[in-house]
């Protein structure tokens, strides 16, 4: 009777662990969803020019996609900035240097549905089969990023990371 009390509590687990596919546009306007990213670990940052956590681990995010970009390690930044602010997003990608993807069209629903809260910023990390390891709710420290994307790049070797760190 345990294993199979056990199997129900930990199969409602396993499946909200699979990143929500959510359909956002890259900054050409070419339409592109989260499943794309499987086959890659994927690090989805959610941001917004106005908010100032946001900014600050900008430059944090965008040294880590270059250190790892040769790893099969993606980094997406999605813009939670309304459509009428695209002119603005394009300035802080260009005056920043922002070395990441870009995808637009987030919302507070956006985050709701990532399990991220309703507050920016916030980071998604998910291994290569789309399933999310870590969840970082507010601005992310290099460790915060760099102990989920070591482990599943060491093979999940060892102790899993954090699922859920708050930095707010």
């Amino acid at each position: 009777m345990l294993p199979v009390l056990l199997a129900c509590c930990f199969v409602p687990s396993a499946q909200a662990k699979r990143a929500p596919d959510l359909a956002l546009k890259d900054l050409a306007g070419n339409r592109h969803k989260v499943s794309e990213l499987r086959g890659s670990i994927a690090v989805i940052n959610f941001w917004a020019t106005w908010c100032a956590p946001c900014r600050e681990e900008m430059p944090l995010l965008s040294r880590l996609s270059q250190e790892y970009s040769e790893r099969k390690v993606r980094f997406i930044a999605v813009s939670a900035d309304e459509s009428k602010d695209r002119a603005t997003v394009d300035q802080f990608l260009s005056r920043n240097h922002v070395a990441l993807e870009v995808w637009l069209g987030a919302d507070v629903d956006t985050l709701e549905s990532a399990g991220l809260g309703n507050v920016l910023p916030g980071t998604l990390i998910l291994d290569e089969q789309g399933e999310i390891v870590a969840r970082i709710m507010g601005e992310a420290r290099d460790e915060d990023v760099r102990k989920p994307v070591d482990w599943l790049l060491g093979g999940k070797a060892g102790a899993p990371p954090t699922p859920s760190i708050r930095r707010y």
